[in-house]
């Protein structure tokens, strides 16, 4: 994620400050050092370090039960409104799922239990409502906003982890893309529900709405392209008429090839026509820039383009945009040479197409009746 910040790493998972985290921590200091003196500011900036250090142990929740499936977890991310770890996949046997899920919020669970039980900390609802109040000790707050996330965190709806729990139980009857579709639809009835009731009492749940609303239309629209691409031959789908580039070209003339193509993604392929990297328009623009034009492509690439055998399924290319956060795939031939590309772009046309044909119909000479 850019704008992130790497401060460390546990357990072979980077963890990322967004430098947003940053400016609204500065921002709680100045505004309780403004309201109260130095002594608030730091109550302020203390309890609300212990709270993403929660989010943190929520996160790795998640990580760590991920792994427990052989479900990789490079690095997790903390932003002002919380934690995202990015997992490579989303498991799509329901048992795993669930359990994945359910596994932050009961970390948030337990934290209140021990700050209950152990350290003596006295739940109750004044310190839930009353976050910034300095009269009530700061152990409370912190026992009663971990039961808070917990319980908003399984509200029924992406990408809260009640959502994919939703889906997890729904899938073991209705199969997962069945599920993902009902799921997906309750989480934006949710939305709307959040969003009626933001304009009578408390605005910031519009924004939450909206949020949770693009984020369950978005689950349904990935995992219908996933369940589009599964079993199709990658080299029915791939693009084929494509430009490349060469490492030692220069950028201003990657420029001209973007400005004649209007092709988004380049892929850079040495003398054997084997790919050695991609080089997107951003990128390009962004080394113009700083570089120069007379800089050569190979300084502005990415160094690895993601490739798959051009006789495997769309799907394992769908898998690989998704774990490797790719902006394309390569499909090579059986001698290793460039011979097609998949974006995402691509399987989103070709679920298009599949709409439009008749129910039963697939797209591909091998799903036509013997003799048509």
């Amino acid at each position: 994620m850019s704008w992130s910040l790497n401060i460390g790493k546990v357990a072979g998972t980077v963890v990322r400050v967004h430098l947003t985290f940053l400016l609204f921590l500065a921002w709680i200091f100045a505004a309780s050092y403004a309201s109260g003196g130095p002594a608030t500011a730091v109550n302020s900036l203390v309890f609300m370090v212990l709270l993403f250090l929660c989010v943190l142990l929520h996160e790795f929740g998640h990580i760590f039960t991920a792994r427990a499936f052989g479900v990789p977890t490079p690095y997790v991310t903390l932003l002002p409104i919380g934690g995202v770890a990015q997992l490579e996949r989303i498991p799509e046997e329901p048992g795993q799922e669930f359990l994945i899920a359910i596994a932050g919020p009961l970390v948030n669970v337990f934290i209140t239990i021990v700050l209950v039980v152990i350290a003596g900390a006295n739940l109750q609802t004044s310190a839930a409502v009353g976050l910034d109040n300095m009269h009530i000790l700061l152990i409370d707050r912190l026992a009663a906003v971990n039961l808070f996330l917990a319980l908003f965190n399984m509200i029924p709806a992406f990408p809260m982890d009640g959502g994919r729990v939703l889906r997890a139980v729904l899938a073991s009857r209705f199969g997962y893309v069945r599920a993902t579709e009902i799921a997906a639809a309750i989480g934006q009835f949710v939305a709307f529900a959040l969003g009626f009731i933001g304009l009578m009492i408390n605005p910031i749940l519009i924004f939450i709405a909206i949020f949770v609303y693009l984020a369950a239309s978005s689950e349904a629209h990935m995992v219908a392209l996933r369940a589009v691409s599964r079993g199709v031959p990658v080299s029915t789908a791939m693009m084929t008429h494509f430009e490349t580039l060469s490492p030692e070209a220069h950028l201003d003339g990657a420029v001209q090839t973007l400005l004649q193509t209007g092709q988004g993604e380049f892929p850079v392929v040495d003398g054997t026509g084997k790919p050695v990297g991609v080089l997107g328009r951003a990128d390009l623009i962004r080394a113009i820039k700083t570089l120069g034009p007379d800089a050569r492509v190979a300084e502005a690439m990415t160094a690895e383009l993601p490739t798959i055998g051009h006789r495997r399924c769309l799907d394992d290319a769908f898998k690989l945009l998704q774990q490797k956060q790719a902006p394309a795939v390569g499909i090579t031939d059986t001698g290793g040479k460039l011979v097609g590309l998949v974006t995402s772009e691509t399987i989103a046309e070709m679920m298009m197409l599949q709409d439009a044909l008749p129910k039963g119909v697939r797209i591909g000479p091998w799903s036509r009746p013997a003799g048509a």
